[in-house]
């Protein structure tokens, strides 16, 4: 595509291996940030939650699904597509987003995090990391340069830097050496970054440390690049120590990138860390819980195995739109689910997503109209209160 058609009003898509970050507006009484990341399959209005497709789909939808939903975003991880099915047979297959007919943007994440959790299972050298694979114990590796070289083959718009995610609450020896050695890396990797089909973005580690997280933001943020994110967060850490860690680095990170919170989480977490200055976020739990027959509503969370719903004929949410609250019952979503139907994993998926996209949607207008301060407060207060209710109902 060339640049005069690019620049055509209108027109939010960028070269191949490029990501722009446009900021739109600041909120007058809060750090939360209204933007949008141009990529080439699209625009993405931030802040934005991005549902996890771990190996090529979301669990429980279809692509189909998804744009219904209007997800402008989701992720595939490098630690399970390398596994399976491999990404030289999805490079043979034209990449990911053909492989599993997504034509809106994609981020990869490095495989770090996943390797890293395997702790009985794996050796972290200044080469890479070697482990045994959770399916079948054969042994692989996972450097620097293989994680670009894997992710660029996915074709993914937006790739992650390969890191190691230490819990938080490591120790801080531990921590200093693994700082500087993921400092290491990102430059192996930006050196194996061809710059022609995807974006990189690095990763900021550190524990709960300010210092520690104002040295490697430094160091991370010296390397121009078209993103940043925040890495080693809510991996043990209480909520309060997080969010009181995020309020603290987000803003170390360069204003005109978007930044990037990993992992994260919540409804709560989002509205708050978005109030720090956060971009983009990604988490298994909208769609964990959702198989877990655990939805959230505007009156709380709804645990729809209980037996309290097996007659009950109101929708989960009365206040939400989705396909799922809009057609069925509390009491045919309890029966599915008793019943182990595959059903009850879309239909509970399909409404979770749609409560988080929402929120999404809800927070960048807040933003917009100056107003977050309050919205945050007022959600906050909100399901503060909401969750005792359900916690003395027990």
């Amino acid at each position: 595509m060339g640049d005069a058609v690019r620049k055509e009003k209108g027109d939010t898509r960028v070269a191949p291996g490029q990501v722009r970050f446009e900021l739109l507006h600041e909120d007058a009484g809060t750090k939360a940030r209204r933007g949008r990341v141009l990529t080439p399959h699209g625009p993405i209005e931030t802040p934005i939650f991005m549902p996890v497709g771990t190996v090529g789909s979301v669990k429980g939808v279809g692509p189909d699904d998804l744009l219904a939903l209007d997800a402008q975003i989701i992720l595939g991880n490098t630690y399970h597509l390398m596994l399976r099915p491999g990404e030289p047979l999805i490079g043979e297959m034209g990449g990911l987003h053909r492989f599993i007919s997504w034509e809106r943007p994609m981020l990869t994440d490095s495989g770090g995090f996943q390797v890293f959790s395997l702790s009985e299972k794996r050796k972290i050298t200044e080469e890479g990391a070697f482990f045994q694979s959770h399916l079948d114990g054969a042994k692989h590796s996972l450097t620097p340069e293989r994680s670009i070289d894997i992710q660029e083959t996915l074709g993914a718009d937006i790739i992650m830097a390969f890191d190691e995610c230490p819990p938080s609450t490591e120790d801080r020896s531990y921590l200093e050496k693994s700082l500087a050695r993921t400092t290491r890396w990102l430059h192996r990797c930006v050196k194996a970054w061809s710059r022609e089909r995807s974006s990189l973005f690095g990763i900021v580690q550190g524990g709960l440390h300010e210092d520690l997280r104002k040295r490697h933001a430094e160091e991370v943020c010296a390397v121009d690049l078209p993103g940043y994110a925040l890495g080693g967060y809510s991996v043990g850490e209480a909520p309060e120590a997080m969010h009181a860690g995020v309020a603290y680095s987000a803003p170390l990170l360069p204003r005109d990138r978007p930044r990037y919170l990993m992992g994260v989480g919540t409804p709560v977490d989002l509205v708050t860390c978005v109030e720090h200055g956060v971009d983009m976020f990604d988490c298994v739990l909208p769609t964990r819980c959702a198989r877990n027959g655990l939805l959230f509503t505007s009156e709380g969370k709804l645990v729809i195995r209980n037996a309290a719903y097996a007659k009950d004929p109101r929708p989960v949410d009365p206040a939400c739109s989705c396909y799922t609250c809009r057609t069925f019952s509390r009491a045919y979503l309890r029966h599915l689910f008793a019943a182990g139907e595959i059903l009850a994993m879309r239909l509970n998926t399909l409404h979770n997503l749609h409560y988080f996209l929402t929120l999404m949607a809800e927070v960048r207008k807040a933003i917009a109209e100056d107003r977050y301060a309050a919205f945050a407060r007022e959600f906050r207060a909100k399901a503060h209160a909401q969750e005792a209710e359900r916690t003395r109902g027990r």
